[in-house]
Protein backbone atom coordinates (compact mmCIF):
# COMPACT_ATOMS: atom_id res chain seq x y z
CA UNK A 1 0.00 0.00 0.00
CA UNK A 2 1.67 3.55 -1.31
CA UNK A 3 -0.55 5.59 0.62
CA UNK A 4 -1.74 6.75 3.96
CA UNK A 5 -4.69 7.34 5.17
CA UNK A 6 -5.37 10.74 8.00
CA UNK A 7 -9.17 11.62 9.32
CA UNK A 8 -9.38 15.18 10.34
CA UNK A 9 -11.69 18.10 11.00
CA UNK A 10 -11.80 21.52 8.94
CA UNK A 11 -14.41 24.21 9.76
CA UNK A 12 -17.39 25.45 7.38
CA UNK A 13 -19.34 28.39 8.89
CA UNK A 14 -18.42 27.31 12.87
CA UNK A 15 -19.30 23.98 12.07
CA UNK A 16 -16.68 20.83 12.01
CA UNK A 17 -16.65 18.85 8.98
CA UNK A 18 -15.22 15.66 9.47
CA UNK A 19 -13.03 13.93 6.67
CA UNK A 20 -11.10 11.13 5.43
CA UNK A 21 -7.93 11.58 3.13
CA UNK A 22 -6.05 9.11 1.42
CA UNK A 23 -2.25 10.54 0.79
CA UNK A 24 -0.10 8.60 -1.76
CA UNK A 25 3.70 9.09 -1.54
CA UNK A 26 4.42 11.07 -4.09
CA UNK A 27 0.52 12.15 -5.27
CA UNK A 28 -0.36 13.66 -8.65
CA UNK A 29 -0.79 17.72 -9.63
CA UNK A 30 -4.73 16.66 -9.46
CA UNK A 31 -6.34 16.00 -6.60
CA UNK A 32 -9.53 14.48 -5.95
CA UNK A 33 -12.77 15.63 -3.45
CA UNK A 34 -15.56 13.41 -3.52
CA UNK A 35 -18.79 14.60 -2.84
CA UNK A 36 -21.42 12.61 -1.26
CA UNK A 37 -24.91 12.49 -2.30
CA UNK A 38 -27.72 12.19 0.56
CA UNK A 39 -28.77 11.24 2.79
CA UNK A 40 -25.82 9.20 3.21
CA UNK A 41 -22.10 9.99 4.89
CA UNK A 42 -18.39 9.54 3.74
CA UNK A 43 -18.47 5.91 3.21
CA UNK A 44 -20.83 5.95 0.62
CA UNK A 45 -23.37 2.58 -0.42
CA UNK A 46 -21.81 -0.36 -0.69
CA UNK A 47 -18.50 1.07 0.52
CA UNK A 48 -18.22 2.57 -2.62
CA UNK A 49 -16.55 6.21 -1.56
CA UNK A 50 -14.05 4.30 0.25
CA UNK A 51 -12.97 1.85 -2.42
CA UNK A 52 -12.69 4.32 -4.84
CA UNK A 53 -10.71 6.73 -2.93
CA UNK A 54 -8.23 4.03 -2.39
CA UNK A 55 -7.75 2.72 -5.41
CA UNK A 56 -7.05 6.35 -6.80
CA UNK A 57 -4.41 6.71 -4.44
CA UNK A 58 -2.72 3.79 -5.17
CA UNK A 59 -2.48 5.44 -8.64
CA UNK A 60 -1.38 8.36 -7.70
CA UNK A 61 -3.87 10.54 -7.24
CA UNK A 62 -4.70 11.97 -3.59
CA UNK A 63 -8.15 11.77 -2.62
CA UNK A 64 -10.55 13.74 -0.35
CA UNK A 65 -14.33 12.85 1.07
CA UNK A 66 -16.24 14.26 4.08
CA UNK A 67 -19.25 14.59 5.81
CA UNK A 68 -21.51 17.73 4.45
CA UNK A 69 -23.09 19.60 7.32
CA UNK A 70 -25.69 17.81 9.57
CA UNK A 71 -23.92 14.32 8.29
CA UNK A 72 -22.42 11.41 9.38
CA UNK A 73 -20.04 12.91 11.90
CA UNK A 74 -20.16 16.83 11.09
CA UNK A 75 -21.68 18.66 13.49
CA UNK A 76 -24.65 21.66 12.24
CA UNK A 77 -28.28 21.39 10.82
CA UNK A 78 -28.78 18.92 7.61
CA UNK A 79 -29.48 20.47 4.92
CA UNK A 80 -30.26 19.76 0.67
CA UNK A 81 -28.48 19.06 -2.03
CA UNK A 82 -29.23 22.51 -3.37
CA UNK A 83 -27.55 24.54 -0.57
CA UNK A 84 -23.99 22.51 0.44
CA UNK A 85 -21.54 24.96 -1.66
CA UNK A 86 -19.94 26.53 1.33
CA UNK A 87 -19.57 23.13 2.33
CA UNK A 88 -17.77 22.02 -1.26
CA UNK A 89 -15.92 25.40 -0.80
CA UNK A 90 -14.76 24.93 2.89
CA UNK A 91 -13.62 21.19 1.97
CA UNK A 92 -11.22 22.17 -0.88
CA UNK A 93 -10.04 25.25 0.98
CA UNK A 94 -9.12 22.34 3.39
CA UNK A 95 -7.82 20.06 0.89
CA UNK A 96 -5.14 22.90 -0.26
CA UNK A 97 -4.36 24.41 2.70
CA UNK A 98 -2.78 20.46 4.10
CA UNK A 99 -1.45 19.74 0.68
CA UNK A 100 -0.38 23.16 -1.27
CA UNK A 101 1.84 21.45 -3.76
CA UNK A 102 -1.40 19.88 -5.54
CA UNK A 103 -2.54 22.05 -7.95
CA UNK A 104 -6.16 21.36 -8.83
CA UNK A 105 -8.50 19.24 -8.26
CA UNK A 106 -11.31 17.50 -9.13
CA UNK A 107 -14.90 16.37 -7.95
CA UNK A 108 -16.74 13.01 -8.30
CA UNK A 109 -19.91 12.99 -7.34
CA UNK A 110 -23.09 10.26 -8.04
CA UNK A 111 -26.84 11.41 -7.87
CA UNK A 112 -27.77 14.49 -6.30
CA UNK A 113 -23.91 14.97 -5.48
CA UNK A 114 -23.29 15.16 -8.92
CA UNK A 115 -26.05 17.99 -9.30
CA UNK A 116 -24.23 19.96 -6.11
CA UNK A 117 -20.77 19.50 -8.43
CA UNK A 118 -22.45 21.34 -11.34
CA UNK A 119 -24.09 24.18 -8.68
CA UNK A 120 -21.17 25.00 -7.29
CA UNK A 121 -19.73 25.64 -10.39
CA UNK A 122 -22.47 27.54 -11.52
CA UNK A 123 -22.02 29.33 -8.20
CA UNK A 124 -18.27 29.78 -7.48
CA UNK A 125 -16.30 29.60 -11.19
CA UNK A 126 -13.30 27.87 -8.91
CA UNK A 127 -10.29 27.97 -10.61
CA UNK A 128 -8.69 25.04 -8.99
CA UNK A 129 -11.46 22.87 -10.21
CA UNK A 130 -9.10 20.56 -12.52
CA UNK A 131 -12.57 18.80 -13.92
CA UNK A 132 -16.14 17.15 -13.31
CA UNK A 133 -16.80 13.62 -12.80
CA UNK A 134 -20.26 13.01 -12.34
CA UNK A 135 -22.55 10.12 -12.43
CA UNK A 136 -26.36 9.38 -12.78
CA UNK A 137 -27.16 13.34 -11.75
CA UNK A 138 -30.07 13.91 -9.90
CA UNK A 139 -32.61 16.32 -12.16
CA UNK A 140 -35.79 14.90 -10.84
CA UNK A 141 -39.17 16.96 -10.98
CA UNK A 142 -42.72 15.50 -11.50
CA UNK A 143 -42.70 16.07 -15.43
CA UNK A 144 -39.40 14.18 -15.90
CA UNK A 145 -39.84 11.36 -13.72
CA UNK A 146 -43.43 11.21 -15.69
CA UNK A 147 -42.29 11.53 -19.12
CA UNK A 148 -39.41 8.55 -17.75
CA UNK A 149 -41.71 6.15 -17.06
CA UNK A 150 -44.13 6.73 -20.04
CA UNK A 151 -40.83 6.47 -22.39
CA UNK A 152 -39.06 3.49 -20.43
CA UNK A 153 -40.87 1.60 -17.85
CA UNK A 154 -44.23 1.08 -19.29
CA UNK A 155 -42.60 0.19 -23.09
CA UNK A 156 -40.41 -2.52 -21.36
CA UNK A 157 -43.70 -3.53 -18.90
CA UNK A 158 -45.01 -4.68 -22.77
CA UNK A 159 -42.22 -6.61 -23.46
CA UNK A 160 -42.00 -8.24 -20.28
CA UNK A 161 -44.09 -12.29 -20.45
CA UNK A 162 -44.90 -11.97 -16.80
CA UNK A 163 -47.41 -9.02 -17.56
CA UNK A 164 -49.11 -10.64 -20.11
CA UNK A 165 -49.14 -13.74 -18.34
CA UNK A 166 -51.01 -11.70 -15.33
CA UNK A 167 -53.33 -9.72 -17.45
CA UNK A 168 -54.37 -13.01 -19.03
CA UNK A 169 -54.92 -15.22 -16.03
CA UNK A 170 -56.52 -12.35 -14.45
CA UNK A 171 -53.83 -11.61 -11.53
CA UNK A 172 -53.08 -7.95 -13.54
CA UNK A 173 -55.02 -5.45 -12.98
CA UNK A 174 -55.31 -3.67 -16.50
CA UNK A 175 -57.81 -0.77 -15.62
CA UNK A 176 -55.05 0.00 -13.20
CA UNK A 177 -52.14 0.04 -15.41
CA UNK A 178 -53.96 2.07 -17.97
CA UNK A 179 -55.03 4.26 -15.75
CA UNK A 180 -51.17 4.89 -14.51
CA UNK A 181 -50.29 5.84 -17.61
CA UNK A 182 -52.66 7.91 -18.34
CA UNK A 183 -51.54 9.89 -15.48
CA UNK A 184 -48.29 9.86 -16.33
CA UNK A 185 -48.65 10.69 -19.63
CA UNK A 186 -50.99 13.88 -18.83
CA UNK A 187 -48.29 14.88 -15.83
CA UNK A 188 -45.70 14.66 -18.80
CA UNK A 189 -47.12 17.06 -20.73
CA UNK A 190 -48.31 19.52 -18.05
CA UNK A 191 -46.47 22.93 -18.21
CA UNK A 192 -44.65 23.76 -15.06
CA UNK A 193 -45.64 27.12 -13.36
CA UNK A 194 -42.95 29.72 -13.71
CA UNK A 195 -40.66 30.41 -10.51
CA UNK A 196 -37.27 31.29 -9.71
CA UNK A 197 -34.57 29.43 -10.80
CA UNK A 198 -34.66 25.57 -10.40
CA UNK A 199 -32.16 23.86 -9.60
CA UNK A 200 -31.87 21.91 -12.93
CA UNK A 201 -31.44 25.50 -14.55
CA UNK A 202 -28.94 26.00 -12.27
CA UNK A 203 -27.16 22.73 -12.88
CA UNK A 204 -27.11 23.31 -16.49
CA UNK A 205 -25.99 26.90 -16.18
CA UNK A 206 -22.90 25.75 -14.58
CA UNK A 207 -22.20 22.97 -16.97
CA UNK A 208 -22.32 25.50 -19.94
CA UNK A 209 -19.93 27.71 -17.80
CA UNK A 210 -17.67 24.80 -16.88
CA UNK A 211 -15.15 24.88 -19.81
CA UNK A 212 -12.89 22.23 -18.35
CA UNK A 213 -12.79 18.37 -18.40
CA UNK A 214 -16.07 16.89 -18.00
CA UNK A 215 -16.89 12.55 -17.02
CA UNK A 216 -19.81 11.68 -17.28
CA UNK A 217 -20.73 7.88 -16.02
CA UNK A 218 -24.30 6.71 -16.31
CA UNK A 219 -26.08 3.25 -15.67
CA UNK A 220 -28.09 1.84 -18.20
CA UNK A 221 -30.56 0.22 -15.80
CA UNK A 222 -31.40 3.38 -13.74
CA UNK A 223 -34.14 5.76 -14.18
CA UNK A 224 -32.25 8.19 -12.87
CA UNK A 225 -29.89 8.00 -15.60
CA UNK A 226 -32.59 7.50 -18.24
CA UNK A 227 -34.73 10.82 -16.76
CA UNK A 228 -31.08 12.41 -16.96
CA UNK A 229 -30.57 11.91 -20.85
CA UNK A 230 -33.96 12.47 -21.48
CA UNK A 231 -33.71 16.14 -19.52
CA UNK A 232 -30.73 16.46 -22.07
CA UNK A 233 -32.70 16.01 -24.98
CA UNK A 234 -36.68 18.04 -23.90
CA UNK A 235 -35.50 20.81 -21.76
CA UNK A 236 -34.24 23.84 -23.90
CA UNK A 237 -31.29 25.04 -21.40
CA UNK A 238 -29.73 21.58 -21.20
CA UNK A 239 -29.84 20.67 -25.03
CA UNK A 240 -26.52 20.21 -26.62
CA UNK A 241 -24.37 19.94 -23.36
CA UNK A 242 -23.39 16.09 -23.84
CA UNK A 243 -21.49 17.07 -27.39
CA UNK A 244 -19.32 19.67 -25.48
CA UNK A 245 -16.10 18.76 -26.85
CA UNK A 246 -14.52 18.66 -23.32
CA UNK A 247 -17.41 16.08 -22.28
CA UNK A 248 -16.49 12.53 -22.15
CA UNK A 249 -19.61 9.78 -21.53
CA UNK A 250 -19.55 6.24 -20.82
CA UNK A 251 -22.25 4.06 -20.16
CA UNK A 252 -22.13 0.96 -18.03
CA UNK A 253 -24.98 -0.56 -19.75
CA UNK A 254 -25.91 -3.46 -16.74
CA UNK A 255 -25.21 -1.66 -13.75
CA UNK A 256 -27.96 -0.36 -11.25
CA UNK A 257 -28.09 3.26 -9.73
CA UNK A 258 -25.17 2.71 -6.94
CA UNK A 259 -23.00 0.56 -8.89
CA UNK A 260 -24.02 -2.38 -6.47
CA UNK A 261 -21.76 -5.01 -7.30
CA UNK A 262 -17.79 -5.10 -7.00
CA UNK A 263 -17.42 -5.61 -10.54
CA UNK A 264 -19.26 -2.05 -11.24
CA UNK A 265 -17.59 -0.35 -8.58
CA UNK A 266 -14.02 -1.02 -10.04
CA UNK A 267 -15.18 -0.15 -13.43
CA UNK A 268 -16.19 2.86 -11.86
CA UNK A 269 -12.64 3.38 -9.92
CA UNK A 270 -10.98 2.61 -13.29
CA UNK A 271 -12.55 4.64 -15.85
CA UNK A 272 -12.12 7.62 -13.02
CA UNK A 273 -8.87 6.83 -12.56
CA UNK A 274 -8.28 6.55 -16.98
CA UNK A 275 -9.88 9.60 -16.95
CA UNK A 276 -7.64 11.56 -14.81
CA UNK A 277 -4.59 10.70 -16.26
CA UNK A 278 -6.02 11.71 -19.48
CA UNK A 279 -6.39 15.01 -18.21
CA UNK A 280 -2.97 15.47 -16.63
CA UNK A 281 -0.72 18.33 -17.58
CA UNK A 282 1.39 16.59 -20.22
CA UNK A 283 -0.15 13.02 -19.18
CA UNK A 284 2.31 12.16 -16.88
CA UNK A 285 3.24 11.00 -13.12
CA UNK A 286 0.31 8.50 -11.96
CA UNK A 287 -0.29 5.07 -13.52
CA UNK A 288 -3.90 3.97 -14.56
CA UNK A 289 -5.76 1.92 -11.98
CA UNK A 290 -6.53 -1.78 -12.25
CA UNK A 291 -8.94 -1.81 -9.41
CA UNK A 292 -9.52 -5.04 -6.78
CA UNK A 293 -12.24 -5.31 -4.51
CA UNK A 294 -10.36 -4.53 -0.82
CA UNK A 295 -11.34 -6.11 2.38
CA UNK A 296 -13.46 -3.68 5.16
CA UNK A 297 -10.88 -1.87 7.28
Amino acid sequence: MNFTEHAFLFDCAGDALMAIEAIPVDPSSIGVIVVVGGPQYRVGSHRQFVLLARALAESGFATMRFDFRGMGDSTGGARSFEAVANDIQAAIDAFFARHPSIGQVVLWGLCDAASASLMYCEASQDARLAGLCLLNPWVRSEASLAKTHVRHYYRQRLLQREFWLKMLTGRGNPFRQFGGFLRNLAQSRRASPVKARTFQQRMAQGWRKFSKPVLLILSGNDYTAKEFLQFTRDEAGWRGVLDLPNVRMTTLEDADHTFSSAQWRGEVAAITGQWLVSILPHHGVAQSPTVPEKAAS
